[in-house]
């Protein structure tokens, strides 16, 4: 009897999490430049409100979609697919469905623009810690003859708005 060999399925083509990412970016930005328009007219409520439910709580809920639901094709995009799980890549996908829960629950449940704030600044710090971490797989690619510099560059400067924006709320 003849077995049938299936492809790859829909959750592991690279493609579904590199349309997730670029929702996430866009997204992301649509939350902080709200937020930064918000505060340049003086309105800090509304622009902390922004950056917790949008930039943070949205941006985090994309994550954990690509991150650990897509974790598969997120591991094909990056060139990290192993053939099984990768319960770390699951785990960074849980982190940021937990800063999603708390930007979304600070904004919903009027938390105040300080409280607002300091969300945003701890998702700052996170994602500024993922920038330092994609300048090392620079420095690792580079080496090995390649480099990719667009994940530093995109998540250093969502990382240092988002630190801006937080900072500007608290001081609110």
């Amino acid at each position: 009897m003849a077995s049938i060999t299936h492809g790859p399925s829909l959750t592991d083509n690279p493609s579904i999490s590199q349309r997730l990412m670029m929702a996430t970016y866009a997204v992301g930005g649509i939350g902080l430049m709200a937020s930064f328009w918000f505060s340049g007219k003086g309105d800090q409520q509304t622009a902390a409100a922004w950056a917790a439910a949008v930039a943070v709580g949205a941006t985090g809920l994309l994550s954990f979609v690509r991150h650990s639901v897509f974790h598969r094709s997120d591991a094909a995009r990056m060139g990290w697919d192993y053939g099984r799980r990768n319960d770390f890549q699951i785990e960074v996908g849980l982190a940021n469905l937990s800063w999603g829960i708390v930007g979304i629950a600070a904004w919903a449940l009027g938390w105040g623009t300080g409280a607002e704030g300091a969300v945003v600044v701890g998702f700052g710090v996170y994602m500024l810690g993922a920038a330092l971490l994609h300048g090392s797989e620079i420095r690792q690619s580079s080496e090995e003859g390649g480099g990719r510099f667009g994940p530093l560059i995109a998540t250093a400067a969502f990382a240092i708005a988002l630190l801006v924006a937080g900072m500007s709320a608290i001081r609110a």
